[in-house]
């Protein structure tokens, strides 16, 4: 981002499947600035039932993004996501989680599970903001 912040457009798009490689590297990328490291994170996603990847974009550049899986038919498993430093308060981290509740509102589902750490303060607004917004959809199993 860089002067001329106010013109800022961001797309958001989502996959039910490993989005193709140049999503994924941006996704990853994402992962790496955030939290350190993507080491296993590919193998990993591999291993989850039915995938749900939520995709922030500034143009083609990946943002941020909310990754999923289904638990049950009925509970769904928010996993993993963040925000580039770069674009946070810009209400992304809030959108992505919207579109994902939303989508699962649609498919059927009936719960949200998610877990955070008390070290990402950020999250746990962002989770309380939507649960009031969303109310059907709870966040269960919060962690330390």
């Amino acid at each position: 981002m860089g002067n001329g912040d106010e013109y800022l457009k961001i797309d958001y798009g989502y996959y039910r499947y490993i989005p193709e490689k140049d999503i994924l590297e941006g996704v990853l990328d994402v992962h790496r600035v955030i939290f350190g490291t993507a080491d296993g994170l590919k193998e990993k996603m591999q291993n989850k039932p039915h995938l749900l990847f939520n995709v922030a974009f500034e143009g083609s550049k990946v943002i941020g993004y909310k990754i999923g899986y289904e638990l049950t038919n009925e509970k769904f498993y928010s996993w993993l996501g963040g925000v580039h430093p770069d674009y946070r308060h810009l209400g992304v981290a809030s959108m992505l989680m919207k579109i994902q509740h939303r989508y699962l509102k649609e498919s059927g589902d009936k719960s949200v599970q998610t877990k955070t750490l008390n070290k990402w303060r950020s999250m746990l607004i962002i989770i309380s903001k939507v649960v009031s917004i969303l109310p059907k959809l709870i966040p269960i199993g919060m962690g330390n």
